[in-house]
Formats: C-alpha cells, sequence, structure tokens
C-alpha cells in the first residue's frame, strides 16, 4: 500500500475510542487536539506503514496528537538531524511526546549528546525536560556508549536540579536514577553526585537527589548491579 497523509490520518482515526481520549488528562496528557489512540495501537500502525521519513515530517505538521507520535515511530533516525530535533522539541507540549521522541527516536541518532547540552540549558520547559529525557532513554539504550558521556551529564544534572517545574525536575531525578541503575562505575559517580545536590539549599534538588539516593541505594539495584 502506499502510504499518504490522507491514508495514516484514517488509519488513527479507525483505531480511535473515545474512552482512551477521556481518559488521558489523568496522565496530564492534553486531549484537546487528541482522537484516543492507544501507544501500542500506534506503534502497530507504524510498523504496518514501515519507516517513512518525509511522511513523519507532514504527519509531525498536522493538529492531531497521535499523528505526532506516529511521526516518532515512522522517521528514520539517519534523516533525523539537528535542525529537525530542534524544530520539533520547539513545538513539544506534552510529556509524552516529548519522552517518546526521545525514547524512540532522538536517542538512535548520532547527535544525542550535542543536543543534550544544548537544550539542558534552554528556558522552555519541555525542551529543557528533553535533555534529561534524552539522558535517561540513553543511559537504557545505548549499550555501547561509554561511560564518559555520563559522567559529563552529571554536572548537567546538578545545574538543573533547582528548576522546580515539576515536568523538568521529574525528568532530572530520572536521568540521574537511569545512570546510577547502568552499571557499578556509573552508580558510584551518580550517587556521589547526588549526594552533593542533597546538601545544596533547594527543597527541590534535595528531593531530586534523596529521591535518587532512596532508589540507587535500594536491595533490589545493587542485586542487579551486581550480576552485571
Amino acid at each position: 500500500m502506499n502510504w499518504t497523509i490522507k491514508t495514516a490520518l484514517n488509519g488513527l482515526r479507525e483505531l480511535a475510542d473515545p474512552e482512551v481520549k477521556n481518559g488521558l488528562s489523568r496522565f496530564g496528557i492534553p486531549a484537546d487536539q487528541a482522537i484516543g489512540v492507544k501507544i501500542p495501537q500506534i506503534k502497530q500502525l507504524a510498523k504496518t506503514i514501515g519507516k517513512n521519513h518525509s511522511l513523519a515530517v507532514t504527519l509531525w505538521e498536522q493538529p492531531v496528537h497521535e499523528a505526532k507520535l506516529l511521526a516518532i515511530y515512522l522517521a528514520d533516525p539517519q534523516k533525523t538531524d539537528p535542525e529537525l530535533m530542534d524544530k520539533w522539541v520547539a513545538d513539544f507540549y506534552s510529556w509524552d511526546i516529548c519522552d517518546q521522541a526521545c525514547g524512540e527516536l532522538f536517542d538512535k541518532t548520532t547527535h544525542v549528546w550535542a543536543q543534550i547540552a544544548k537544550w539542558s540549558t534552554d528556558k522552555r520547559e519541555f525542551v529543557k525536560r528533553a535533555a534529561f529525557s534524552l539522558i535517561a532513554e540513553s543511559a537504557v539504550h545505548l549499550k555501547t556508549a561509554d561511560d564518559q558521556h555520563f559522567i559529563e551529564c552529571l554536572p548537567v544534572i546538578k545545574n538543573a536540579a533547582n528548576d522546580d517545574r515539576k515536568l523538568v525536575k521529574k525528568a532530572v531525578n530520572w536521568a540521574l536514577r537511569q545512570i546510577g541503575k547502568r552499571n557499578k562505575t556509573l552508580h558510584q559517580h551518580a550517587l556521589e553526585c547526588a549526594e552533593e545536590i542533597a546538601r545544596t539549599e533547594s527543597k527541590n534538588a534535595r528531593w531530586i537527589a534523596n529521591n535518587a539516593i532512596q532508589e540507587l541505594n535500594s536491595e533490589k539495584i545493587r542485586i542487579a548491579l551486581n550480576r552485571r
């Protein structure tokens, strides 16, 4: 089948469920542009269509929440350059689109570390969240990445720990925890970073640090690290 913007949108509409749309607000996802399609269904549609970068770029421009998610799954990481990444993050308005882009597309490009450095100092909430979501996703998915990349992310995390915006602080905490769970070496570095953050005067920063310390010191994490 020759997939076009029309057939792709029709494919999404056929999967739409009003109950799914009505439930989005419970997860803090704006529903005004949504039609109500679950992510596994969108991923299955993307698998049926196959990678199609030009269609992805067009879908992203549609005023439909699920069209943006489908665009993320259809985009070709090799064709996803920093300019497109910057454009898409500037359009983010929901944490699910942000995190799906970081964990399903951006972390598969060759621009991960440069984009993290750029976005981490951006004042826009979702752009800044993207930096730390990308750190967290990369810590899980980039199996062969050198530890030094993640060690260099720790000062970035420390510098952002006083940002009290909910979507940013949760991503900063997430990034710190994922680095610490990657291996024993990074576990030690992440704990040291968390302990430094915990000594600051910022209540927000202390929450980020103490929450990370609690998980990283848990028996579950220590057992998992000893198995690696």
